[in-house]
């Protein structure tokens, strides 16, 4: 029976998954700031408009979704809220934001990025193809990790020498931030 070369699985499966771990990495950093941007969607279209609002007493979920109707918008609405004094609605395609005291306001309509959006929707995928083919994934980087700790076998940048203590670093930095700020 043949020895596991341990060095040339682990070339093997960065290889083979180099291109997954860069479409992670570019998505998930996207993923980290998608409240400050919308890298997935840009705007095509921003439209003025005026309606007439009830009291903020009388705006629920089913007022949204029939004004949605009213305003041509046939998308799935996500959430509707009222807050400092703005009545915003996000739809997938569309974000509505009215003036609660004249009515005033606009409808911004989204289209996908192209690419970055099919990107991002890596880490939103659940189907069960997915699901296994990501777990295979994630063992394949706990072996990528392993081996990569014994590629190096004696002197001062092994994992004897140096690379236990970058090890013990990297995983109290992620501990810390969870207790900090979890």
């Amino acid at each position: 029976m043949k020895k596991i070369n341990f060095r040339n699985l682990h070339r093997d499966l960065g290889y083979f998954y180099i291109g997954l771990i860069v479409s992670f990495a570019f998505s998930g950093l996207m993923m980290n700031h998608r409240e400050m941007w919308h890298p997935e969607k840009y705007t095509t279209e921003t439209k003025a408009i005026e309606v007439k609002l009830p009291e903020e007493s009388k705006i629920t979920e089913e007022f949204a979704k029939n004004l949605g109707k009213q305003l041509g918008i046939d998308d799935k609405m996500r959430r509707q809220m009222v807050r400092e004094g703005k009545f915003r609605i996000s739809f997938e395609n569309n974000d509505v934001e009215i003036d609660t005291k004249t009515g005033k306001g606009e409808i911004v309509t989204f289209k996908k990025t192209p690419i970055i959006s099919q990107a991002m929707n890596l880490h939103k995928n659940n189907s069960n193809f997915w699901i296994y083919y990501s777990d295979i994934f994630a063992l394949s980087l706990i072996t990528i990790a392993l081996t990569g700790t014994i590629m190096v076998k004696a002197g001062k940048f092994s994992w004897k020498q140096r690379g236990w203590k970058l090890a013990v670093a990297g995983v109290i930095f992620p501990l810390l931030f969870l207790i900090l700020f979890g």
